[in-house]
């Protein structure tokens, strides 16, 4: 019989609260083996073959169709899977690992508040050094789309994969964008969210890919699960 593959978190608090979603929903999902081996069973649903993942390697695995399902952060999915709504399909949104990816400035940049004033900044700036701003973050396209819809131009993107508040102080970069849940790191690094700096209000979601093998008995599981987790069947 062939099995859908579901993948979830390897490790951390987000997995934990995985599995609590499932277990309200009358799925059991349970570690295995050692400690630290990367196995897991899945019952109450039968045909599931459990995938453990890191949070970012499961956007990959969506998109190449290597598991059916797949729970990670919005923001990982729209970041890294170009046309993302042509290769997955969000069954739900689950409430929990919510993450506002934003802009944020130094706080002592006393009149920049807006995006628009951002941008006055920007020219301002190459004007005068003929050097464009630096924006701090991993999330490229994100940052792109949202600054290029809203046209701005005189900056550049410098690629922080960590510790991104700290470099406005480390004087890598001018402004940052990056993931904030209660803005206390911001603060803490003398950084301000612009009031129309939001790019994407982030949460956990669940994921199917349109690019897995869907036969009938994965269809059939598919079927199973949605009817369980109280969610309909996306078209696939």
């Amino acid at each position: 019989m062939s099995r859908l593959k579901l993948g979830l978190p390897s490790k951390g608090r987000l997995q934990g609260q995985c599995i609590a979603w499932f277990h309200d929903r009358g799925i059991a999902i349970e570690r295995s083996g050692a400690e630290r081996e990367y196995a897991g069973t899945v019952s109450g649903v039968d045909g599931v073959d459990l995938v453990l993942l890191s949070a970012s390697e499961i956007p990959r695995e969506l998109a190449a169709g290597r598991i059916h399902l797949g729970i990670t952060g919005q923001d990982l999915v729209h970041e890294t899977i170009p046309g993302w709504e042509g290769r997955v399909s969000q069954l739900a949104a689950l409430g929990f690992g919510r993450a506002d990816l934003v802009i944020a400035v130094p706080s002592i940049w006393v009149d920049v508040e807006s995006v628009e004033d951002l941008d006055a900044v920007a020219a301002d700036f190459r004007a005068r050094h003929g050097l464009r701003l630096r924006v701090a973050t991993k999330y490229h396209h994100l940052v792109r789309d949202f600054l290029r819809k809203r046209g701005v131009a005189d900056y550049r993107i410098v690629d922080s994969q960590g510790a991104t508040e700290g470099t406005v102080k480390n004087l890598t970069a001018e402004l940052i964008a990056d993931i904030t849940s209660t803005g206390e790191t911001l603060r803490a690094n003398h950084l301000r969210v612009l009031e129309d700096g939001l790019i994407l209000a982030s949460e956990a979601a669940l994921f199917a890919a349109r690019a897995a093998a869907w036969g009938p008995e994965e269809r059939e599981t598919l079927a199973t699960l949605c009817a369980r987790m109280g969610l309909s069947e996306p078209a696939l």
